[in-house]
């Protein structure tokens, strides 16, 4: 049988849809991407028919569909919680601070370490380029907070993470604001610990924590401030000691603040736009 026999519409559909609603593992056949490879494979699973992968791209780009970067989820999500988050959750956030007059604000922490390496470089062809890394490793870390204006706060330090440093941040969000602030932030056990949610008790009236979903990252306009973050350092630091780099993790969000129209554009993303609807 060969790439003379065509598949029906029916069957066109039923693999098109396969592809939009599984990854191949799902499907008893190897890997968690689609490529033209294992598509072809299912149309012989299912259909007995073989296709040559340009075959199978005919098809592909029929079926309007493109080769893209996929977006990642835990698979311990959970799809009702989100749905809660979108229809319920977040509308009765964003009406509360509408009423009180206050400010949303998203946050998030991220930790740089000195050995850390992203992006590309060039090298010669066939031979793959080697970072040789120092053993004498630091790391530093920041807490963010940004909101749909544009607005941009946040506290770089080189201690760990833990409730004390929790509510050295939100003592510092509060004392750019003359209003009260909305606060959504993930679920790490700082952000929830006793010691915290006493604190917000007794400053009530300036500031309220609201938590996304479990292992929901994507909605957190936040997040890809961190990335950008990552992805910045390797071309422009040269930090020799865990000052410098702290010194240079301030530059960047420093540099945040006098750019707000990119603050902004972080709201933009397919999964955080829905912040935008009347976000005070």
């Amino acid at each position: 049988m060969g790439e003379h026999q065509v598949l029906s519409e029916a069957e066109q559909a039923a693999v098109r849809q396969a592809v939009l609603e599984h990854i191949p593992s799902d499907l008893g056949l190897s890997g968690q991407l689609w490529t033209r490879g294992p598509i072809g494979e299912l149309i012989f699973k299912l259909y007995g028919v073989r296709f040559t992968e340009p075959g199978v791209g005919k098809y592909l780009k029929r079926w309007e569909l493109t080769f893209q970067r996929p977006d990642k989820r835990a698979v311990e999500q959970n799809a009702e919680a989100v749905r809660i988050w979108h229809e319920e959750t977040w509308p009765a956030i964003r009406t509360r601070a509408k009423a009180q007059n206050g400010a949303v604000l998203f946050a998030d922490r991220v930790g740089i370490r000195s050995d850390q390496v992203t992006g590309r470089t060039w090298g010669a062809k066939g031979t793959t380029p080697i970072v040789r890394r120092t053993g004498n490793r630091f790391s530093v870390n920041a807490m963010s907070a940004i909101s749909t204006r544009g607005r941009t706060r946040f506290m770089v330090f080189t201690e760990s993470f833990d409730t004390k440093g929790m509510r050295c941040f939100l003592a510092r969000i509060i004392g750019h604001f003359d209003r009260k602030i909305h606060l959504i932030v993930d679920r790490h056990s700082a952000h929830r610990s006793k010691t915290v949610q006493t604190w917000l008790a007794s400053h009530k009236d300036e500031i309220e924590l609201h938590f996304l979903p479990s292992y929901s990252p994507e909605l957190n306009p936040d997040e890809p401030v961190n990335a950008d973050l990552k992805r910045s350092l390797p071309h422009t630091h040269r930090a020799r000691n865990q000052d410098e780099l702290a010194a240079e993790t301030r530059r960047f969000f420093h540099r945040h603040q006098h750019q707000p129209h990119i603050v902004r554009g972080y709201f933009g993303g397919i999964h955080a736009r829905y912040t935008l609807d009347e976000n005070p």
